[in-house]
């Protein structure tokens, strides 16, 4: 039988305010930095809620107990808490000093997500772990990656009622018995990882570009290409930009911007959002928007007038500079029913 680790990201501050407020400085649910560690930054009142599981991660632990799994439930309030876990995943030691998931691991995990955020976090650990330096890159990698196949992954939501996330997007098991049921015995689905060199990882898709405090889209400009294709040079207003793994970001202010979001077919899809003038013959000229798709390895977005705001897997952040994201096929994975 399995010894089955259910990870819940304690929450408050960070990207996704609950459980312990604004009190809890250090408790935030998306790591992308080093966040100080409870002890540090949270008094024993909020470590307590903190730490107190959900009704889905207690329902979960309940299934697979009743399983005969060995089960371990930890509230994770750091990359540091995070990177314990994954290591358990690991395989014996290499001749070449990499660490390197085992395939045969009896140990098998459950994360509790209440945001994608939050399960991009725990996946980008994963591949800090588990990528070697370029240095040392070993012959037994595949050419089109940079990250073995990571360690399969159970996702529990905790938002039941949310259909638009990515457990949602793959038709994955959402009831607590049924990720329990999946976690045992269901089938692994392997599913594509987009990178950045910015140091973090996208499961579903990124939307570039900022809006005014009415919530309307703010134009800006910027060179986007996919691969050789190049959608915009950099010359014209761009109203949106879509970078999709999945399709998170498939449309936008109802607007259809990504065709097909598929995380199985190692490309990523990008869709930019370009407002055109159309003039009319003894009319006043209209503006329409064009949408420009394409599919390929890699996207890149080079900003042309400063800091430029975007969204990755609902993960606000900035970018001033050239930021890119590379396709990594199957590298990650999740157990379906």
């Amino acid at each position: 039988m399995y010894d089955v680790i259910v990870l819940s990201l304690a929450e408050g501050g960070g990207s996704a305010p609950g459980a312990c407020g604004a009190a809890c400085g250090g408790c935030g649910s998306a790591f992308e930095s080093s966040a100080p560690t409870v002890d540090a930054a949270c008094g024993p009142d909020e470590r307590d809620v903190c730490d107190k599981p959900r009704v889905p991660v207690l329902k979960c632990v309940d299934a697979l107990t009743e399983a005969g799994a060995r089960v371990e439930t930890v509230v994770a309030h750091s990359d540091a808490d995070i990177d314990a876990v994954i290591a358990r995943f690991d395989a014996a030691p290499r001749t070449d000093g990499l660490s390197w998931p085992d395939p045969d691991s009896k140990v098998r995990l459950v994360v509790a997500t209440a945001t994608d955020g939050q399960l991009r976090a725990v996946v980008r650990r994963l591949v800090r772990r588990y990528a070697p330096p370029p240095s040392k890159r070993p012959s037994d990698l595949a050419d089109n990656r940079t990250v073995p196949d990571l360690p399969p992954l159970a996702i529990l939501p905790l938002d039941p009622g949310n259909g638009e996330d990515l457990a949602a997007q793959l038709g994955l098991p959402r009831d607590p018995a049924e990720v329990a049921a999946a976690v045992l015995g269901g089938s692994v689905r392997r599913l594509d990882l987009l990178r950045n060199d910015g140091g973090s990882v996208t499961v579903d898709g990124a939307l570039v570009g900022g809006t005014d405090d009415a919530g309307r889209a703010v134009p800006w400009r910027g060179r986007v290409e996919v691969d050789d294709a190049v959608l915009s040079d950099g010359s014209e207003g761009i109203l949106a930009c879509a970078i999709g793994n999945g399709g998170a970001y498939a449309e936008f202010d109802g607007l259809r911007l990504l065709a097909d979001g598929d995380p199985t077919d190692g490309r990523v899809e990008v869709a930019v959002a370009v407002p055109v003038v159309v003039k009319q013959r003894f009319q006043k000229p209209k503006v329409r928007l064009e949408v420009r798709r394409a599919r390929g390895r890699a996207v890149s977005v080079l900003p042309r007038d400063g800091e430029l705001q975007f969204l990755d897997d609902g993960v606000a952040g900035s970018m001033s500079r050239k930021r890119s994201w590379w396709t990594e096929p199957g590298a990650w994975a999740v157990y379906a029913a």
